[in-house]
């Protein structure tokens, strides 16, 4: 499979590139009173964007290897460790003596939506772009390359210039509004991106628009004619848009009850790349992405332990 100017080597391991970290969220029972304590229900697990994308790949049996930095303590080697047992190889991971292990926190309505969060990810600073070229063969032997937006502005200039030398395609995820700008230089060198309606809109670099699917579509075929090859941009219970030079369309979410936002999208992404990597067409490899989303949704936690591409066809989207 060919895209631009990269080659896509399905046999080979996906290596992941950016967060890991503990993940606390809250979610209030009832409606929020500021200035006060509220009753919820609070749960920690693991996660951060890179490492969740990276498990959810290897719960479905593929290949890979995760770029990430933790710190020297507790939480840190309960990461590295569970992770491992996930199936994701973990040989690479930096431990660091000088910070902890970066953490999230996130505070959920009454109706599980998200109210705002905060995250401490100074530990990706580690992530240099020493780091990157220390490890450069890992670019010569994969399938994919994804990246959140953690990642330090150099060490997206070395991600780039690595994948270019050795053909690789870049899926990255922007991560956030306050960090989508750092993708902008790199559109047109990206091959898949996940934003969500915000992040597309600034990325597009277009005035704020409100969410509709038609708005997401529009901005969906924009950053495609910028020289992204393949833009999905999710819309919670809307769904997702997406387009391709190809083909372009909407996929509709599938309605469930929600206990938990956190890891959705990144349950999406690699149900996605896991489907196109197996030579899906997009549109069956959104499918599969929008059922990993729903069965994350259902789930306490940022990554569903039981992941499996049967679980994923039992409710897939027709």
């Amino acid at each position: 499979m060919k895209k631009n100017n990269f080659e896509l080597k399905s046999e080979c391991p996906v290596v992941v590139i950016g967060a890991a970290g503990i993940d606390i969220v809250g979610k209030l029972e009832s409606e929020l009173r500021e200035g006060s304590s509220n009753p919820a229900r609070i749960r920690t697990t693991f996660g951060g964007v890179a490492r969740n994308v990276a498990e959810n790949l290897a719960r479905l049996g593929q290949g890979v290897i995760l770029l990430t930095a933790v710190g020297e303590d507790e939480d840190g080697e309960r990461l590295v460790k569970h992770t491992q047992l996930a199936g994701v190889n973990t040989e690479y991971i930096i431990r660091c003596g000088d910070c902890p292990t970066g953490m999230y926190m996130g505070i959920l309505n009454n109706k599980a939506e998200m109210l705002f969060a905060l995250d401490s990810m100074e530990v990706t600073h580690n992530l240099t772009a020493t780091y990157l070229r220390k490890h450069s063969k890992l670019f010569k032997d994969a399938s994919f390359i994804f990246i959140d937006l953690n990642l330090p502005p150099e060490t997206l200039r070395v991600v780039y210039s690595l994948a270019k030398k050795y053909r690789v395609p870049v899926c990255a995820d922007p991560t956030s509004l306050h960090l989508s700008s750092r993708l902008l230089p790199y559109l047109e060198q990206t091959f898949l991106i996940t934003p969500n309606f915000a992040e597309a809109n600034l990325l597009a670099q277009e005035p704020p628009k409100s969410p509709s699917r038609r708005q997401a579509l529009l901005l969906a075929k924009t950053l495609v004619s910028q020289g992204v090859d393949v833009v999905i941009i999710t819309l919670a219970e809307q769904g997702v848009c997406y387009a391709s030079s190809e083909t372009n369309g909407h996929i509709p979410a599938i309605q469930t009850e929600i206990l938990d936002p956190t890891g959705a999208g990144d349950a999406l992404t690699a149900a996605v790349l896991f489907g196109l990597l197996n030579e899906m067409p997009l549109d069956d490899a959104l499918r599969l992405g929008v059922s990993a989303a729903t069965l994350t949704l259902r789930y306490p936690g940022a990554v569903v332990p039981d992941l499996s591409l049967e679980k994923l066809y039992d409710q897939l989207v027709i």
